[in-house]
């Protein structure tokens, strides 16, 4: 099993202002605003998966509609120049409901703060926390909505890792210089790990996750084992799992050139 000096050289040598250029938390970074940044970082978050150069570009195009002021373009509620944007499952009868939705929520509330920090209020366990949230969503989704949106905004119930959802409160919670720590109504200790398969990956060959399926379960495991290294904050080590598959792959591309 790695050691913690280990995890805590390669999370120092990755958590620094170079990573956000190439990552979709420079969205966040863009915002000028509270509302601004968790609205970019929210959207962000839904886009990010697949190949990362493409759901940066997708969102760049995306962004790029709200001409510099997203919260107006949200609060607007005037979202036709989204029409035709797709991303991968998602249409634009997925993508615009969300933006409606959203446009709703901040005309009427607080926004994406007061509904998280509502939901993790109330909650009984984490699985009803995220519930509680993507509920708001599917109670005012209209029925033209297809698979695309479900997948931007997946259902906890499902038992799935949550994975973007747990990399945007990574976002809000946790301090600068890369994450915004723009919300304080649940600790840095209380974030879960953010599960994709190159995390699971990484996390089996370090001797931190025994669970075969990258399901909500394995996040648990992984994140209560990276607590024994980290008790207050240990998604730290989300960079640390970033760092280890690049120098990896930088080994493994000395030993081919070799």
């Amino acid at each position: 099993m790695i050691t913690k000096l280990e995890l805590d050289k390669l999370a120092k040598k990755y958590e620094t202002v170079d990573f956000i250029k190439d990552d979709p938390i420079q969205f966040p970074h863009r915002g000028k605003c509270i509302s601004d940044i968790e609205l970019y970082g929210f959207i962000a978050s839904l886009f990010a998966y697949g190949n990362r150069k493409m759901f940066i570009k997708k969102l760049d195009e995306i962004f790029e509609k709200a001409e510099g002021d997203l919260l107006g373009f949200v609060k607007n509620g005037d979202f036709k120049s989204l029409k035709g944007v797709e991303y991968r499952f998602s249409k634009e009868n997925d993508i615009i409901p969300i933006f409606n939705i959203l446009s709703e929520l901040y005309n009427n509330s607080k926004g994406l703060e007061e509904l998280f920090s509502y939901a993790w209020k109330n909650k009984t366990d984490y699985q009803n926390f995220f519930q509680t949230v993507v509920d708001y969503f599917y109670a005012r989704a209209p029925k033209t909505v297809g698979q695309g949106f479900y997948h931007m905004i997946p259902n906890p119930n499902n038992g799935g890792a949550m994975k973007r959802m747990n990399m945007f409160l990574r976002w809000m919670v946790r301090k600068p210089p890369v994450d915004l720590g723009i919300w304080d109504f649940m600790g840095v200790n209380d974030l879960l790990i953010p599960l994709d398969v190159h995390v699971a990956r990484i996390s089996r060959q370090m001797g931190l996750l025994t669970r075969k399926s990258n399901d909500f379960k394995a996040v648990i495991e992984l994140t209560e084992n990276l607590r024994k290294f980290s008790q207050n904050d240990p998604v730290k080590y989300d960079f640390a799992m970033f760092a280890f598959g690049i120098e990896l792959n930088n080994v493994k591309k000395e030993k081919i050139n070799g």
